[in-house]
């Protein structure tokens, strides 16, 4: 039985002595033993060493500090954020430093929880998809000297943040550039969330490519069925998922006449068009042409293949990855990468890639009458 070392039989002390003497809960003790975060930093020192001076060996302890590249992505069950680890880590890898991962909350912020964990791992520098720092821990990773950059910001960082996204408004006015050249007229797109950047930017495009050919966009929400003259430019919001792309092509699909082509604002958002178009019984792309904007695996997989925006996202990842190692090499004689000392603000080209989910309007679409819903 375990005897509390103040009682003089010389036996290691329990982890609730230790708690006791530490003036923190068991809880906290069991954290800073296997090496986990949420506890503050005087805290763990604390503890830390309470454990040592009675003979625990911390389990599962983070690697030394300056060993690690701390990536932080929106989910790891998205094939989005799946590219996003590959040009993090092949980067990391080439320069001798292991990755550590984390995923944001639904609100693309990080938490207490994280900001204390990467604290005390102490990395050469932090990655984040989307997510927006506060100013408070900003200075935080500042004063421990972790440099950070930004993968396609969700909204707009200061210009002291490091970013890296891609032309989306460029990819945007491509995608519905290209269903105008095959001769729609009657172009409907799913947005994505409008507080996102990289969304707003997307429909921007598509609606300069429609401007320019004397049409206009105009957006409702995906829990309407509004309709404008032929669909031309009917914009509907949604959520960036397959099942809110469903949801909202059949929104687009039940108005009079219903679009010949839609574009959507990522990949999920076109196969979950492709899913209502099947329901409905139209056929890919002879009655209806849909495009998608990434260019993840999915969107190769798909039958048929999509017709997307291929926005170079491992290449992006690289790019905010060689930065924040540049930014933590400082005065290094050898550099890591061709970067300019300083905060940037990087925008990779998309390009479009044309598969078999798009052609020009078949001879039945001309008055095509709308799909119940």
């Amino acid at each position: 039985m375990g005897v509390d070392a103040a009682g003089g039989s010389g036996s290691r002390p329990t982890l609730g002595t230790i708690a006791r003497r530490a003036s923190v809960s068991l809880a906290t003790v069991s954290k800073v033993l296997n090496g986990r975060p949420g506890v503050s930093g005087p805290t763990r020192e604390r503890v830390e060493h309470l454990l040592a001076a009675s003979g625990y060996a911390q389990r599962d302890r983070p690697p030394e500090p300056g060993s690690l590249v701390e990536l932080v992505v929106e989910d790891l069950a998205s094939e989005w954020s799946i590219e996003i680890v590959r040009g993090v880590e092949q980067v990391a890898r080439e320069h001798g430093y292991a990755l550590s991962l984390s995923a944001l909350g639904a609100d693309h912020a990080v938490g207490e929880d994280w900001i204390a964990g990467v604290l005390h791992r102490r990395p050469v520098a932090v990655v984040l998809q989307f997510s927006a720092l506060t100013a408070g821990r900003r200075d935080q990773l500042r004063a421990r000297g972790i440099p950070f950059t930004v993968v396609d910001p969700v909204g707009d960082p200061p210009a002291d943040v490091p970013v890296v996204g891609a032309t989306n408004t460029a990819g945007g006015a491509a995608a519905t550039q290209h269903l105008l050249d095959l001769g729609h007229r009657r172009i409907a797109a799913i947005a994505g969330p409008l507080d996102m950047r990289c969304a707003a930017d997307r429909l921007a495009g598509h609606r300069a490519a429609l401007a320019a050919a004397g049409r206009e966009a105009r957006t409702t929400s995906a829990g309407t069925a509004a309709v404008d003259d032929g669909a031309a430019g009917h914009v509907v919001v949604a959520d960036f998922s397959r099942a809110d792309g469903e949801r909202a092509a059949r929104v687009l699909l039940a108005t009079a006449p219903r679009p010949t082509a839609i574009v959507t604002g990522n990949d999920l958002q076109a196969l979950g068009v492709l899913d209502a178009a099947r329901a409905s019984g139209l056929r890919v792309p002879e009655d209806l042409s849909v495009v998608g904007f990434d260019d993840v695996a999915p969107a190769r997989w798909a039958r048929p293949a999509l017709t997307t925006i291929r926005q170079p996202l491992q290449e992006m990842a690289q790019r905010a990855t060689r930065m924040a190692l540049r930014q933590h090499a400082g005065g290094a004689t050898e550099p890591v990468g061709d970067l300019d000392d300083g905060p940037v603000r990087v925008e990779l080209a998309t390009a479009l890639v044309v598969r078999d989910s798009t052609a020009a309007p078949g001879p039945g679409t001309r008055d095509a009458p709308p799909v119940r819903r």
